[in-house]
């Protein structure tokens, strides 16, 4: 029988007895990676139609193993995510649910950082955001073992702390080997209204990798899991920008002269200027 949880948020005790309901008739490690990714797929379709249609082949896939009861639960659970998020962002909602669940010990032995920690580290990372900011014009954040999420939500509100709007100044970018957490950080970086992707992958074969130095523009192979905010006017602004800079000497090379023109700069990988925790 699986511990009882005991909870001081109101949303998490609500989510994990609408999760003991859906699991009446499936595993408990299934319903929660099924859900995870159904609510991913949800949001993600939202906005991002160069992978809707895969994505919802798969979400299909995944909601014809439910009755309409277990799948009415889902909706519930993601009520409560919303809710509970909405009430404090500054915790791992879905991490500490998931180590509370016990899901850890079903799934790969994963543990997740107290997010205590991931607060500490947060605040040590830059301890002058804005002066950052003020010189860059806006920053990006990378996490390359995302895990759920929890040292990009914790610099999220240490951006908070620190008078910063990170939906607007701050690029979030996460990678994640593991698809049913980097479902669970694409969820809370999106709920949180942080700008960014991300990526499913392995971090040390397949880096996340990008056309400009603070990846921007990642090169997408199908794995990456775009935030609503990513398609924010700023941040749609900035990619035009960089690509039209990047085009345009190449479109002037290719004009006749007198003399040759400089070869036009190619979008390369080039050395991050990313803010990073490892």
């Amino acid at each position: 029988m699986a511990r009882k949880p005991h909870f001081i948020d109101q949303s998490k005790k609500e989510l994990v007895k609408i999760f003991d309901e859906a699991c009446a008739r499936h595993n408990r490690w299934t319903v929660w990676s099924d859900f995870m990714a159904l609510i991913a797929i949800s949001i993600s379709n939202t906005v991002d139609s160069a992978h809707a249609e895969e994505r919802e082949k798969t979400y299909l896939q995944i909601a014809k193993k439910y009755n309409r009861h277990e799948i009415e639960c889902c909706s519930r659970m993601f009520a409560e995510i919303v809710l509970g998020m909405e009430a404090n962002p500054d915790q791992d909602f879905l991490g500490d649910l998931f180590m509370t669940l016990e899901l850890s010990n079903s799934h790969a032995g994963q543990f997740f950082t107290p997010y205590c920690v991931c607060q500490a580290m947060a605040k040590m990372t830059e301890p002058d955001i804005p002066g950052r900011i003020e010189r860059e014009h806006w920053i990006s954040v990378s996490d390359p073992a995302c895990g759920a999420g929890a040292l990009l939500v914790a610099f999220a509100n240490e951006c908070m702390a620190q008078k910063v709007n990170y939906q607007t100044s701050v690029l979030f970018v996460a990678q994640d080997i593991d698809f049913v957490v980097g479902c669970m950080c694409y969820i809370q970086l999106s709920l949180l209204g942080c700008a960014g992707y991300v990526v499913i992958d392995n971090s040390i074969t397949h880096p996340s990798t990008s056309y400009d130095p603070r990846g921007l523009i990642p090169r997408d192979n199908g794995q990456i899991w775009y935030t609503p905010f990513y398609f924010r006017e700023e941040w749609h602004f900035r990619r035009q920008f960089f690509l039209i800079s990047n085009i345009m000497p190449a479109q002037q090379a290719e004009q006749p002269a007198t003399e040759p023109d400089p070869p036009a700069p190619e979008l390369v990988e080039r050395k991050s200027g990313q803010l990073s925790f490892f």
